[in-house]
């Protein structure tokens, strides 16, 4: 016999029942507990960053909207480019540094 144990394993992937296999639904889950958890706001630091729409984030608390990844604020890709800019800017302002 199979022994029950206390407590739920579905998650909030258990409105899907048995259907689209263990897998699918587990990394569902995954993705929706990262999604709905409060993010750091970069303007003002808060942990107050929540989705409002498909890649779209607010602060809750300076009101700040901004676009960002589909279920997190910030993407892999999206910080690759933002260290390249700061990186091409810093190159700049030394070439510029040079030069006088």
């Amino acid at each position: 016999m199979v022994k029950h144990t206390k407590g739920w394993k579905t998650r909030s992937a258990g409105r899907f029942g048995v259907r689209y296999g263990r897998n699918i639904r587990k990394r569902v889950a995954d993705i929706e507990e990262k999604m709905h958890e409060k993010h750091k706001c970069t303007q003002c630091g808060f942990s107050s960053v929540r989705r409002i729409g498909t890649g779209i984030w607010k602060c809750r608390k300076c009101g700040h909207t901004f676009a960002g990844g589909t279920y997190l604020p910030t993407t892999s890709i999206g910080e690759t480019v933002s260290r390249s800019v700061k990186r091409a800017i810093a190159q700049r302002e030394r070439d510029a540094a040079m030069e006088v």
